[in-house]
């Protein structure tokens, strides 16, 4: 696997034409539109909706980097799809534009609001309406090597709980040599870094934004000293040359080689690990802060029915079969993934493996940056968010590049 389907959920930019997987003509159909990183667990979903409901649906997979672009010019033209799953992300910025259906009163009838998962149904709302639902689920933790930690004569069941111990863990895993590092990341990567690195901030009482988005928030104790760990790792060498322009393409790669400690990561890493390395022993744990504590980033696709939908009664009976037991447990949670329903948490799949309940949880109580400028903020390659960390990690420095990213926010937020 050259690239999980997770990697270029973050990538966030644009690229090229639509693959129409199914679009056959029926008496009644809904056309429904994910990007490609969905592609291998909605395909299968699909199929089973339309094995079992005379109202079909027509899957289209957009190419990941083109689906902002895509979908917007679509709902403009009056060409959208009946339904869409967007990173969660995104859904500030269509919300705003007036794109999305407002779902408020059939939300508020659903027996189980209240168990859907917060950062989804917070990114979903917009002057107190809200435009989305969530459809799929990712969380950031810690991914360990258990075999270097006990080479290393670390404690493979008691990994890092600050990010003190992170470095000297990393340190000492080092030392083992033959090409082996304490720690990875893709230094070139901007949303694999929103996504991986902005925990620790959280964790050790931080922020990069404001609670409603509107004000830049970089000027803080808890990034410096993030960023400072990851300048001392890479100074230290304890972070392998190549993260320096790592875009993501090779973003969990190097922890298949077995040299790599530690990495920030995602609950997909389960599944992945699993069933394609089974030789390494790997454990999960929460992202720390510098004190203790922990955190992570609520990540995932939420689910939506475009402005112009022609179908929104049938869109809507569609949307709550996505949320329901026969997809979030039945494939969802038996193909690995995290349910985005509380109440379906602690279900068979995950009392299987104690590692997919750790990932739940920390997606339950994860948090998300609101903001309808996330992409320019922080996926965009040329944007702040990225430039900061090159500079403060591999460049001039950590005091210098917080101050330049902050004038930039300011600009872009319009402050």
């Amino acid at each position: 696997m050259k690239i999980s389907a997770f990697v270029k959920r973050l990538a966030g930019v644009v690229g090229a034409s639509a693959l129409v997987v199914s679009s056959s003509a029926h008496a009644e159909e809904i056309s429904f539109w994910v990007r490609a990183a969905d592609q291998a667990f909605v395909e299968p979903m699909v199929k089973a909706w339309n094995d079992k409901h005379a109202t079909k649906v027509a899957l289209t997979v957009i190419p990941s980097d083109d689906f902002v672009t895509k979908f917007g010019t679509a709902v403009a033209g009056g060409a959208a799809p009946d339904v869409v799953a967007i990173d969660l992300i995104f859904v500030p910025a269509f919300a705003q534009a007036g794109q999305l259906s407002d779902l408020s009163a059939e939300v508020k009838a659903l027996p189980y609001a209240k168990e859907l998962s917060p950062s989804h149904m917070r990114l979903g709302a917009y002057n107190g309406k809200q435009y989305s639902v969530p459809f799929s689920a990712e969380s950031s933790i810690l991914l360990y090597n258990k075999q270097l930690f006990k080479r290393a004569g670390l404690n493979p069941d008691a990994p890092p709980k600050t990010m003190a111990e992170i470095q000297a863990a990393a340190k000492k895993i080092t030392a083992l040599g033959g090409g082996v590092k304490g720690f990875y990341f893709s230094g070139a990567c901007g949303g694999c870094n929103i996504f991986t690195l902005t925990p620790y901030v959280w964790a050790s009482g931080g922020d990069v934004l404001s609670a409603d988005g509107k004000k830049e928030t970089l000027d803080n104790p808890a990034l410096r000293n993030t960023l400072t760990m990851y300048r001392q790792m890479w100074t230290d060498g304890l972070i392998p040359g190549g993260a320096k322009t790592d875009n993501g393409s090779n973003f969990i790669n190097p922890f298949f080689t077995g040299k790599i400690g530690m990495m920030g990561s995602g609950a997909f890493s389960i599944g992945l690990l699993k069933k394609e390395h089974p030789e390494i022993d790997f454990g999960v744990t929460p992202l720390p802060g510098a004190k203790g504590g922990s955190a992570s980033f609520a990540g995932g696709d939420s689910i939506a029915i475009p402005a112009t939908s022609k179908n929104k009664k049938a869109a809507w009976e569609f949307i709550t079969w996505c949320l329901s037991s026969d997809v979030q447990i039945d494939q969802f949670a038996k193909g690995g993934s995290i349910p985005v329903r509380a109440d379906f948490a602690n279900n068979t799949y995950a009392k299987q493996d104690a590692r997919v309940g750790i990932v739940s949880a920390a997606m339950q109580s994860g948090r998300t940056p609101y903001s309808p400028y996330f992409n320019q903020l922080f996926n965009d390659p040329n944007g702040p968010w990225l430039a900061m960390i090159q500079e403060a990690v591999f460049g001039k420095g950590v005091d210098p590049a917080i101050k330049d990213a902050q004038g930039r926010f300011k600009q872009i937020l319009g402050n």
